[in-house]
């Protein structure tokens, strides 16, 4: 049985939270490519290189939604880091013979919310210019 686009999206971010390269290594096609606002089109060996050691700061991921749409799943979750801090991220996962070959992270405000309800940032703030 082949699991769905939204059941490799939550093991592979599982395997993020627990630091378990292995895992997650079995769920990235060679081919996989990783955009976001600081990476374009990252290989996977750059992604590896690169963003893996983010995991070490990830203490908990929670799905807030998961939606398959064909062979791509959207996702977005809470993250909690070893400090405490929380945000929030979405993500397009494309998914190709149970594999990851694309991922787009579209990020994300901190939880709770650092601009008062009703305001607007003017800085930016992450994720922007």
């Amino acid at each position: 049985m082949s699991l769905s686009p939204t059941q490799i999206s939550r093991a592979a971010l599982k395997a993020y939270a627990d630091k378990d390269r292995p895992a997650i290594e079995a769920l990235i096609a060679p081919n996989f490519h990783f955009t976001s606002p600081m990476d374009n089109r990252l290989s996977r060996d750059t992604y590896f290189e690169l963003c893996w050691p983010n995991s070490e700061t990830m203490a908990e991921v929670e799905i807030v939604h998961a939606i398959d749409d064909g062979d791509r799943a959207w996702i977005v979750y809470e993250v909690i880091t070893t400090s405490g801090k929380r945000f929030r991220n979405a993500e397009l996962h494309a998914t190709r013979d149970g594999k990851l070959v694309d991922v787009e992270v579209y990020f994300g405000w901190e939880v709770p919310h650092s601009v008062p309800r009703g305001q607007h940032r003017q800085d930016g703030g992450a994720g922007h210019p």
